[in-house]
């Protein structure tokens, strides 16, 4: 009896090894597939000069953004004085880029604080901003659309009637209005930008999804007992993927300048340094008309080449989802 039953136990050990070594290789097989689909696109991408030295720009400026304490010769919010007596406060000093002997790279603002050092720290602001709004759009606008495109009938329905109502609000007046509310903080304008920015992704994903579902590998993997989740996350997704690349990158663009508007008309996060904020504090002390031009020129040229370089990007993922466009 004592042997019936341990021989009972074996075998029950061994299908349960079986299945959980199948749930394995089924999802390394999954894994795999994610890989050589990027791999794929990171070769088809990386095959543009323009978007190369795209990714340049933007790798350029993480390292920036990492390594800001040892390249930032000042802390960003530190008031700068001409004596250890701490009397006279050095503002509106020129840069010593144009020879001058005041030992800053790019001069002091009318607070006396150093414009290269906000610079460099301003691009952690503008990389968080946009990289964080991005994945976020990318991941939710993917993930609705893929579901409402797959499932369609009511699901679809109450999935794309949410998505119209928030194409009745405007980007950059509903995020202000949003900011405004929740109150003046970094955290808050993501916030607003991921509530916003993810209805393009899932509309277009959505429409992509609708024209997958009725192709024969789908039709097959249904007849063959796939489940829904596998259907969806190895069928579907990875034939979607240069599309959430795409509205990821160009995210990236909107979001960066959206936090730019945001902190220019005064409702930036007043406990860190951005380039909106830079921008704002110039216009605030009118140096335009003092032609103080190093104080809003950096930050606008950062702002442009970070920009830029995530339109050209999503340019490039443009040609991987319509080789019509090569």
């Amino acid at each position: 009896m004592a042997q019936e039953e341990q021989t009972g136990r074996s075998i029950f050990t061994d299908l349960d090894d079986s299945s959980s070594s199948k749930e394995i290789s089924k999802w390394q097989r999954t894994a795999r597939l994610w890989r050589e689909t990027l791999r794929d696109h990171w070769g088809k991408l990386t095959d543009e000069l323009s978007v190369k030295l795209s990714l340049i720009t933007v790798a350029a400026f993480v390292l920036i953004a990492i390594f800001a304490p040892f390249i930032a010769t000042h802390p960003p919010l530190q008031r700068q004085y001409q004596s250890d007596a701490g009397i006279i406060m050095d503002k509106w000093a020129e840069p010593a880029i144009l020879g001058a002997d005041t030992g800053y790279i790019l001069g002091t603002t009318a607070e006396g604080f150093d414009i290269f050092s906000q610079l460099v720290y301003g691009t952690r602001a503008a990389l968080m901003v946009g990289l964080i709004a991005a994945v976020f759009t990318a991941g939710i606008g993917t993930l609705v659309g893929l579901i409402a495109g797959y499932y369609g009938g009511k699901v679809d329905d109450a999935l794309m009637r949410l998505v119209d109502f928030l194409y009745g609000m405007p980007l950059l007046p509903t995020v202000i209005v949003l900011v405004a509310v929740l109150g003046p903080n970094l955290w808050n304008i993501i916030f607003a930008l991921i509530v916003l920015q993810w209805r393009s992704t899932a509309r277009v994903i959505r429409s992509q999804a609708l024209s997958l579902r009725e192709r024969p590998f789908v039709k097959a993997a249904e007849v063959a007992g796939a489940g829904d989740w596998h259907i969806i996350s190895r069928h579907l997704a990875p034939n979607v993927l240069p599309m959430t690349f795409l509205y990821g990158s160009f995210g990236i663009a909107w979001a960066i300048l959206a936090e730019a508007g945001v902190s220019f008309i005064g409702l930036g996060d007043p406990n860190t340094v951005s380039w909106g904020t830079m921008l704002q504090a110039s216009r605030a002390y009118s140096a335009l008309e003092f032609g103080a031009w190093w104080w809003f020129v950096p930050p606008g040229i950062c702002i442009g080449l970070l920009v830029i370089s995530g339109f050209l990007i999503g340019r490039g993922y443009e040609e991987i989802t319509n080789p019509k466009l090569q």
